[in-house]
């Protein structure tokens, strides 16, 4: 029998300012909350023999916010790609980055580049941190790298896939969104045509490893027909 588990989990991290309103607290504790959370849930989900997880964490769109919350959501991502990456050696995860690398500065580009390099070896699960990411500009950004590599081939799904962000990386089984939210806002476009989703109304911040259990187990529960 196949196994009940899920190959790749896609998390759509929603609500942390809805979540830090709702206590009188600022946007910036908000994603401070959700961002705990995050490092918490992929590591628990791949603990469970989940081998690829992903998180949507910053929007091509998110750039619209203001300089002082976007800034914000910047150190939160530096940090967990230097002072927190301990974190994901000591759990044998390797962490990748999936995104266009346009408008992110220096410093950022340099924490992705050595924080993939220091766990490119592990072998425990991938944690998969979509940054700058868009369902459109994956595509866009990936019939671009295709101009001088394809010529005259045919164009076909195994061709376009091989240019996308973290091209080995397989089709999302399951897309869970948190905050009631009941659309995938472009997250893995190319990878979600057959995925499972699973809309929950509670916050990011408020989301616990049980959830995690409740997630795996309406999984189980789903038939998956892919089409047939």
């Amino acid at each position: 029998m196949p196994s009940s588990l899920p190959t790749h989990i896609g998390y759509i991290v929603d609500g942390n300012r809805r979540w830090a309103k709702q206590r009188g607290l600022s946007a910036s504790e908000g994603h401070a909350a959700g961002y705990e959370v995050v490092k918490t849930i992929i590591i628990d989900t791949i603990k469970r023999g989940v081998p690829y997880v992903s998180a949507y964490i910053f929007s091509t769109e998110n750039w619209q916010r203001s300089p002082i919350e976007v800034n914000f959501l910047m150190k939160l991502i530096v940090r967990v790609l230097t002072d927190d990456l301990h974190i994901f050696i000591e759990n044998n995860i390797r962490l990748r980055i999936a995104g266009s690398k346009k408008r992110l500065t220096k410093g950022v580009l340099r924490a992705i580049e050595e924080a993939e390099q220091q766990t490119k070896h592990l072998t425990g699960g991938q944690a998969i941190i979509c940054l700058n990411y868009g369902g459109h500009q994956e595509l866009a950004d990936a019939f671009e790298a295709m101009r001088d590599h394809v010529g005259d081939q045919v164009i076909t799904p195994d061709v376009i896939e091989k240019f996308l962000y973290t091209p080995d990386v397989p089709a999302c089984d399951l897309i869970v969104r948190t905050s009631g939210e009941q659309r995938l806002s472009g997250y893995m476009l190319w990878r979600s045509t057959y995925s499972e989703l699973l809309f929950l109304k509670k916050h990011w911040p408020d989301m616990t490893t049980k959830d995690v259990s409740s997630i795996l187990k309406e999984y189980e529960r789903r038939e998956r027909r892919h089409g047939s």
